[in-house]
């Protein structure tokens, strides 16, 4: 017997929905921890990161066989997991 097991999927975005600025990558430390994901199983992977006593949300897109990446801002913790709350619901994007 084969278990699939599939991780949190995000929401569909909502009507009223925020856009969060997304940025390319910066090599801003030299270790980034991620605390949460978003299935892989989509084109469009989320990730909660951790780094430098900040968190920032990671956002990897595959297209036509490249992949590109994109991270919010930092944040302190709290806020971070409010916004990371959001995307997961459809509030953000």
């Amino acid at each position: 017997m084969t278990w699939a097991y599939h991780s949190i999927h995000v929401a569909p975005p909502l009507a009223s929905h925020e856009k969060l600025t997304w940025r390319a990558p910066l090599p801003r430390t030299d270790r980034v921890r991620i605390r949460q994901h978003t299935c892989m199983c989509r084109d469009q992977v989320y990730e909660l990161c951790a780094s430098g006593g900040l968190m920032f949300i990671r956002r990897t897109t595959k297209r036509a066989g490249r992949i590109i990446v994109h991270e919010t801002e930092r944040w302190l913790s709290k806020r971070a997991e409010e916004v990371w709350l959001l995307l997961l619901t459809g509030r953000v994007l």
